[in-house]
């Protein structure tokens, strides 16, 4: 009967857990010395390469996370609407026709707000949870 129990206790904190990711935030950052603010609509033209700078003119670099990482893959959901097989072949057309090139690709959250707390012209994402105080929400999504 214990073990009955302990598994069942079991089960629903890992199902929380899980839970708990699929519906994390994600944030997109910035150095801290940046005034400007941004609509969904222009961090997406941002990130597709339609635009190298924010509504106010501060140029930017978008940094992307890595394929596989569940921020990225929110991100591109809720941001860019798209899938990852159609954000492959957005940018492979792009870098075919010499149009663009796409945002370098960061491993991990943490390597995103390194590069983003050390340079003022870069743009990223991470999960909310990943923020640290060398970086600004630009916007959550």
């Amino acid at each position: 009967m214990k073990t009955n129990v302990f598994k069942l206790i079991f089960a629903v904190l890992l199902s929380s857990v899980f839970a708990a990711q699929t519906w994390a935030e994600v944030a997109v950052i910035v150095h801290p010395s940046i005034a400007d603010s941004a609509s969904k609509k222009d961090i997406s033209r941002i990130f597709l390469g339609k635009s190298k700078s924010l509504p106010g003119g501060q140029k930017v670099t978008p940094v992307s996370l890595a394929e596989g990482n569940s921020a990225r893959d929110e991100f591109n959901d809720k941001v860019l609407s798209k899938s990852n097989s159609q954000l492959k072949s957005y940018w492979s057309k792009l870098v075919f026709t010499g149009k663009g090139q796409p945002p370098k690709e960061l491993g991990s959250d943490a390597d995103v707000v390194a590069a983003v707390s050390a340079e003022p012209g870069v743009i990223g994402y991470v999960s909310s949870a990943s923020v640290t105080d060398g970086v600004k929400v630009l916007a959550t999504f």
